[in-house]
């Protein structure tokens, strides 16, 4: 069911990325998505532009469509942009590994959004190349894919 799900939601071809940084996994995970063929928008409250692209202050100023959101920002800022998704009617979220999103997640379940949390977008945005398609296939030999 995760992987369906997870798969699902790295499908969209429309994803924010919330809390891209250039010191921060967040901007790794855009210029791969953008990379792989996604239209992607950046999202920072501070930052005017990254990778050459405009950013926006948040997922609700996003003038374009937007199927799903990485979310790659603290925990206490996740449940903000849980908000931000509801109001927008982003219906997919991706909860990037690292922080525990435990609260935001309940929330946009809660909500009706679909989730996916504790796992790395970068493992299932296709193409898969490089280090996350090793990681993919040792997630799948050991079953926590």
């Amino acid at each position: 069911m995760v992987e369906n799900r997870a798969n699902d939601i790295a499908g969209s071809k429309h994803i924010a990325v919330v809390g891209v940084s250039k010191r921060k996994f967040g901007g790794a995970i855009y210029k791969t998505l953008k990379k792989r063929g996604y239209r992607v928008y950046g999202v920072h409250p501070e930052m005017k532009s990254f990778d050459n692209d405009r950013c926006y202050v948040s997922l609700t100023s996003v003038p374009d469509e937007v199927d799903a959101a990485v979310v790659a920002v603290s925990a206490a800022s996740a449940e903000k942009v849980v908000d931000d998704a509801l109001a927008r009617g982003i219906s997919k979220l991706w909860f990037q590994r690292g922080p525990d999103f435990t609260k935001a997640v309940e929330k946009a379940e809660a909500a009706g959004i679909k989730t996916v949390s504790r796992k790395c977008i970068l493992m299932y945005a296709q193409p898969v190349t490089g280090i996350h398609a090793f990681h993919r296939f040792l997630a799948r030999l050991f079953g926590s894919l």
